[in-house]
């Protein structure tokens, strides 16, 4: 399977690249877009040059949307530090460097001229997908699905909205009510995928520079978890993407109807999520409900243990 990568690296989208690139992932990565998000998009960009450097990882990385499509950005350092990427000891400057092509630029491309369907892999705000769907709605035709994590019955930015939909609910009102199916791993299953102090003492027993360098980005995690949410645990959010592509087996979904608010007070943000069909619209996304939490972490492990070899 071909996929792209937009995400905002940030500890969690780490892992998904991680997990994508791994010797045993059947994906292939075409390109990775980077958005303002978890921290100001330059700095995602940098991130994610960095962790392509970790893992030996050479595909184009382009730089994408500046800031939301209305709105003001927002960042949350207080979650992955000044960097986005706190924790571990990286180098200031990555070796690799990005293309000289914006990210919507790059993501229509990619599509415009696959031979085949393209996955889209979403791990921060949906701002480049938007865009892209906005600037050449031709894409359409070439994208098999949309991955990404992202909402939930419930919030945890406000009450009521996630991070990811809140930053720019108005992107994701234009990516949700595209047409192109859509598939969404929320609150509800990322919060019961938590790595603990016990998965940063297995991958320390890795002992390869890969699993050195998740442990360290765990430890910062885990420690901001419990400080802010009183978490016993780090959740692994955006590697459930890349884990549902590797091992479809792993999560279960139903398909229902979503709405993006983009006009309440408290609400702004928020996936209402038509869980009894109550509103006769037609689904229009797959949630994820359900997870075999064993074979997700047996995934995990196997992946990052393949660098090792």
């Amino acid at each position: 399977m071909k996929i792209i990568l937009d995400c905002d690296p940030g500890h969690d989208d780490a892992v998904a690249i991680i997990l994508a690139a791994s010797a045993i992932s059947p994906l292939t990565i075409e390109a990775i877009t980077t958005v303002a998000g978890n921290v100001e998009v330059e700095k995602n960009t940098l991130n994610a040059l960095k962790v392509c450097d970790i893992i030996g990882l050479d595909v184009p990385v382009a730089q994408g949307a500046v800031r939301p499509l209305v709105k003001q950005p927002e960042i949350a350092e207080e979650i992955h530090g000044e960097s986005g990427l706190d924790g571990p000891n990286l180098p200031a400057t990555p070796e690799r460097k990005a293309i000289n092509q914006h990210a919507v630029d790059l993501i229509i491309d990619k599509l415009l001229t696959a031979n085949e369907k393209l996955t889209l892999v979403l791990t921060g705000p949906l701002t480049n997908i938007a865009l892209a769907l906005i600037k050449e709605p031709k894409i359409k035709d070439n994208i098999e699905e949309i991955v990404l994590m992202g909402g939930g019955s419930y919030g945890n930015w406000t009450p009521a909205a996630e991070f990811n939909i809140y930053v720019d609910a108005e992107a994701a009102k234009v990516v949700f009510e595209s047409g192109v199916p859509v598939r969404m791993f929320g609150l509800d299953i990322t919060h019961q995928v938590l790595a603990t102090d016990k998965t940063v003492t297995e991958l320390k027993e890795m002992d390869h520079p890969v699993a050195d360098f998740i442990a360290e980005l765990f430890i910062f995690f885990i420690k901001a978890y419990k400080d802010h949410f009183d978490f016993n645990g780090g959740p692994v959010h955006d590697a459930c993407t890349v884990a549902h592509l590797m091992d479809p087996a792993i999560f279960s979904f139903e398909h229902l109807h979503i709405d993006i608010e983009t006009k309440g007070e408290h609400t702004y943000g928020m996936t209402v999520i038509d869980r009894d069909r109550v509103t006769g619209k037609e689904p229009n996304v797959c949630v994820a409900t359900g997870l075999d939490e064993n074979r997700f972490w047996s995934l995990f492990k196997n992946a990052i243990a393949s660098y090792g070899n």
